[in-house]
């Protein structure tokens, strides 16, 4: 990986008016770059509301929140190692009934090596992969 594309961010979170149909969106779109449902919880052990985290191993990265539709919508985006995950993730997320929202490709406007593809999920939230690697998949 490149050392100057760290992040210190833990864990972010996106509320969602269908818990289950996003969660089932998510399992789908995030499968392909080895994120799984890891964690559920519910609004009597919250406190609050149900969540439902993805992540990688034990330790939930995104997590959805049960609190009604969130406007406005949000971005995030998941780097991947590989320009092939960018492409698997893209397909993933339209066949589980995602919007397209920008195909694989080159996005000179952010950085030269700038590789990614955009899905919106089903309420609107603008979902991103990207990598800097080159097309053999080794990183920069």
């Amino acid at each position: 990986m490149t050392d100057d594309l760290t992040m210190m961010i833990d864990h972010v979170s996106l509320s969602v008016e269908d818990l289950d149909s996003a969660k089932a969106f998510y399992q789908a779109l995030l499968a392909p770059i080895g994120m799984e449902l890891i964690a559920e919880v519910t609004a009597a052990q919250s406190g609050s509301v149900a969540f439902a985290g993805f992540g990688i191993g034990r330790k939930g990265q995104l997590w959805l929140a049960a609190r009604g539709r969130q406007t406005p919508a949000t971005h995030i985006c998941f780097r991947t190692p590989s320009r092939a995950l960018v492409r698997a993730f893209y397909d993933a997320g339209l066949a589980a009934g995602g919007v397209d929202n920008g195909s694989p490709g080159i996005r000179e406007i952010y950085h030269p090596a700038y590789y990614a593809a955009f899905v919106l999920d089903p309420e609107g939230h603008n979902i991103e992969a990207v990598t800097f690697a080159p097309e053999d998949g080794a990183d920069d």
